[in-house]
């Protein structure tokens, strides 16, 4: 077992500032450090982690502060509101513990004087019971802390508002819901408590799922539609090329928060579907420090340390990852490695950050594997080597000033810099053959879709010479994406009351600016046992001698060189890539009553895109297109009841083609994305439009501790000019193509329940993803595809990839004090296979599995813990697609071992694992 020194380093030295660390308190996922004086009365409400106020409130501030032992009160103390005005949520009684003293002292301001006659603000909840949300803080009942109330309204701290507000859908996880599932990969956690979401998975890699929410994904693999924007810290980290996003860079643990919201054209390109925020921890929200070693099924060994401190106005937080997992499959092997940290200062009216973001990952890429194959093993894999090296650095700078009494200004700044080096094993499309009809030298000749045959040549101009006794001929692809971005966004937001009702108006304006480097080569190789490809056949060079065919017309019957250089479908790439984004953006939120809130916003975005052929063999890839689209939105909000509120609202959205898809559009120059890019057609940008309505509600007792929220929601985006990926007849080729219009609509409902010691949780999603307009769609492997390889897509036809049901639900329990345990259940229903959006062949089986964990609190300071994924081990697919069986079968890529007839192939899900750990905290 391989376990890499990163994190037992971190552990040691980091371990040893806990005796010099103070008395610092041990934090609650969001909770803020206690003061060490009673708070003055305040004119807002408590402001959430990111120190923000809701707007127009004018209740006293609330402390909840967890104590080891509260002492019983002096006295009986009741705070009672002023006659003839209604009690608010956060009067509190303080009354002499019981034998079981309930953990919480709270400290309550005077109450303030009636609200003015517009009718009485928002009251939100104050932070949950102070615990370390997995029970190690000082022997406290185990309880997961619910979600923030408020949510942002544009990516950037300070624009929050409350939910109940927001005409939209919106899901929120905690911190400690995360901590729960003892999550290493964040999107497992959407996965669990967001109804919409989804996980699949098209490299077959824990830590390379894709995150499918309504239908749109968002995924770290070039060469899948983007359709989520995704913000951590107010940056959008969607890359440069291909605005793919690469999860397994952000620490599990480091996370405060996360938000998916719909419908809010002010987080900009690609939020078509949707936006994630993640909003990260530092030393002012977390104190403490913690360590945490698990090992497990499969080579699992893994370990991670958080430190939170805070100094008068100053706060650090450090938290590091090291992960070694073998993989569930052959080639699977990983290793993570990630970090993130924080110094931020505090002052009257302002806040400061600087934080940094770093990765250095392997990821074994096990891929699609045929069904005739996993049958003889649920570990065999297809076609390698197969693997991606992801290296990230990434700098940012928030901060947030009070510029007069009525505006509050925020920014972000930041630099990233990415690096993907990505190998990809496969069957070649080139073919052994005769250099002369007389030789008996053998050569590889490669057929373009154009119908010339070439005999390729390497790098040097030579002619790529074969061993006579060749088996199967295969080929492995390298790619490499260098990326430098850069940009900064800033909002200006204003609380002012409007007409003497309750306003919140923002307005700010972005930009993000990226450099892409990418380069890709083909080596020829040759088939070992267990399709593994081995090089050495040479690099495919730029050309290849034209040739004229003899006897059959077979490339295999030998080619005469007629002396004319060739072209090779398969030759280098080097391209240059620039893109800069520009937005400019506004929302109003306004009470128009005390029942009715309406938002009213929009963005003007502005995509203008350079691509450069740096080989010069390659003119018509040079392109300039620039891509504008303005954005409104509108909706509002009606209390029925307290606690009850109905929402509906209209929205648009754009998102531009990417330079891996412009560069990859044309069906004659398709691409093994992200290896080979040839040609620009140009493609139209997506436009989608969005309507939503809906009930949620909210039901909180502080005394009691306890929290009920629900949401019941419609929703219906319509895409103009989708764009989508077509398959080539070259073997892991495709191109993208404008598809028309496509629809994605369903209904979504998720209730969440807090209560002491148990957590429980359930969410229902039903998505209609289809396809609105007549297609005819290249899908050559797919056995109903016509002579021509063509496949007819009619209205209604269904998306493929999208389940239509997805069920989720979960819960917690602390059986005694120092011991509590839980499970999950996630089912989906079936999807149709890529290449299918005809709907021609048998659908991807649906899927139900279960999850459990415990965990046992030996003392204060040391927790014990164990997880089985997978419970009853269910086998069963999350991605499927079709691959060449005659090619593969006459390439000799099976060495004999097997005959393939089934042209399905599917990446198969992880089997049963089980994993146990110990963890350490310090306060």
């Amino acid at each position: 077992m391989k376990y890499s020194t990163f994190a037992l380093a971190t552990v040691v030295a980091l371990g040893a500032t806990a005796k010099t660390a103070g008395p610092a308190i041990a934090q609650d996922a969001g909770g803020a450090a206690p003061p060490t004086t009673a708070p003055a009365p305040s004119t807002s409400t408590p402001a959430p982690s990111g120190g923000a106020t809701t707007p127009g409130t004018t209740l006293p501030e609330v402390q909840i502060i967890q104590q080891k032992k509260p002492k019983p009160a002096p006295t009986k103390q009741v705070t009672k509101a002023p006659k003839k005005a209604k009690p608010s949520a956060t009067e509190q009684v303080s009354k002499p513990p019981a034998k079981k003293p309930a953990p919480v002292a709270a400290a309550v301001a005077p109450p303030p004087a009636a609200p003015p006659p517009s009718g009485p603000p928002p009251v939100e909840p104050p932070p949950a019971v102070e615990s370390d949300t997995e029970g190690v803080s000082q022997g406290v009942p185990y309880e997961v802390a619910p979600g923030p109330s408020t949510v942002k309204m544009s990516p950037i701290s300070g624009s929050e508002i409350p939910i109940e507000k927001v005409p939209g859908g919106v899901s929120t996880i905690s911190a400690g819901e995360i901590a729960r599932l003892k999550a290493d990969y964040v999107p497992d956690a959407l996965a669990h408590y967001v109804p919409g979401v989804i996980l699949s998975d098209v490299q077959g890699n824990v830590f390379q799922n894709n995150v499918d929410y309504r239908g749109f994904t968002s995924s770290p693999v070039d060469g899948v539609p983007q359709g989520l924007a995704v913000y951590q810290n107010g940056v959008r980290i969607n890359e440069a090329f291909g605005d793919t996003v690469n999860y397994d860079f952000l620490p599990a643990i480091a996370i405060s928060s996360i938000t998916v919201m719909s419908g809010n054209p002010v987080y900009g390109l690609n939020a078509i579907g949707g936006a994630l925020t993640f909003d990260m921890k530092d030393g002012f929200t977390y104190q403490g420090l913690e360590t945490d070693a698990r090992f497990g099924s499969f080579g699992r060994a893994q370990g991670s340390i958080q430190d939170g401190m805070r100094f008068g106005n100053w706060a650090t937080y450090i938290a590091l990852e090291d992960i070694h997992d073998d993989g569930y499959r052959e080639f699977g092997t990983s290793d993570i490695r990630r970090m993130y940290a924080d110094l931020g200062v505090r002052g009257d009216g302002s806040e400061f950050h600087i934080n940094f973001t770093g990765a250095d990952n392997t990821v074994g890429v096990a891929a699609a594997s045929p069904v005739e194959l996993l049958a003889e093993g649920w570990d065999k894999t297809f076609s390698t080597p197969q693997s991606t090296t992801n290296q990230m650095e990434m700098v940012s700078v928030n901060g947030k000033v009070k510029a007069t009494d009525n505006w509050d200004l925020a920014g972000v700044a930041y630099y990233r810099h990415f690096n993907q080096e990505h190998v990809d094993g496969n069957i070649s499309n080139a073919s052994p053959c005769p250099i002369l009809p007389s030789s008996t030298q053998t050569g590889a000749c490669f057929q373009n879709l154009d119908g010339t045959n070439i005999l390729l040549g390497d790098t040097n101009g030579n002619t790529i010479i074969l061993p006579n006794d060749l088996t199967g001929l295969g080929e492995i692809d390298r790619t490499s994406v260098d990326t430098n971005s850069f940009g900064g966004s800033v909002q200006a937001v204003n609380k002012e009351r409007l007409f003497d009702h309750h306003n919140q108006f923002l307005v700010g304006a972005s930009i993000d600016h990226g450099n892409v480097s990418f380069q890709s080569s083909a080596e020829l190789g040759f088939f070992q046992p267990n399709f593994v490809i081995k090089g050495g056949a040479g690099f495919v060079g730029p050309f290849g001698q034209g040739c004229d065919l003899t006897g059959s017309g077979d490339p295999g019957d030998g080619c005469t060189p007629n002396g004319t250089p060739t072209l090779s479908e398969i030759r280098p790439v080097n391209i240059s890539t620039t893109n800069t984004y520009y937005g400019i953006f506004f929302s109003d939120t306004f009470d128009a009553t005390d029942r009715l809130a309406l938002t009213v916003g929009g963005r003007f975005n502005i995509a203008d895109l350079r691509i450069h052929d740096e080989t010069g063999l390659a003119p018509d890839l040079n392109s300039s297109p620039t891509y504008t689209h303005f954005n409104p939105m509108a909706g509002g909000t009606y209390k029925l009841v307290d606690g009850i509120s109905v929402y509906a609202g209209y929205s648009e959205a754009n998102r531009a083609p990417v330079p891996a898809e412009l560069a990859c559009a044309d069906p004659n120059q398709p691409c093994l994305l992200p290896s080979f890019l040839t040609s620009d057609p140009p493609l139209k940008q997506v436009v989608s439009n969005t309507w939503e309505a809906g009930f949620r509600g909210e039901n909180t007792n502080i005394l009691a501790h306890q929290k009920l929220t629900w949401s019941l929601g419609y929703f219906r985006t319509t895409n103009n000019d989708d764009i989508t990926e077509v398959a080539s007849s070259i073997i892991g080729r495709s191109s993208f193509a404008n598809a028309g219009e496509t629809l994605r609509q369903g209904l979504e409902a998720q209730v969440n329940y807090w209560s002491g010691r148990l957590f429980t949780y359930m969410g229902y999603n039903f998505v209609d993803a289809t396809f609105q307009n007549d297609l005819t769609l290249p899908s050559p492997f797919n056995p109903a595809a016509d002579a021509d390889g063509n496949i007819f897509v009619h209205p209604g036809d269904r998306i493929p990839g999208v389940p239509a049901h997805k069920f989720k639900a979960g819960f917690d329990y602390g059986l005694t004090p120092r011991w509590r345990a839980g499970a999950d259940l996630i089912a989906a229903s079936n999807q149709i296979f890529f290449g299918d959006a005809s709907n021609q062949n048998a659908p991807l089986g649906g899927y139900a599995k279960v999850n459990l964990h415990t965990s046992y609190d030996v003392t204060n300071n040391i927790q014990i813990y164990g997880l089985v994924d997978n419970l009853f081990d269910r086998h069963y697919g999350v991605y499927g697609t079709f691959f060449d069986v005659e090619e593969t079968n006459d390439s000799g890529a099976a060495l004999g071992s097997i005959t393939f007839t089934d042209p399905r192939t599917i990446i198969p899900a992880p089997p049963i694992t089980a994993y146990g750990g110990i963890k350490f905290k310090f306060n």
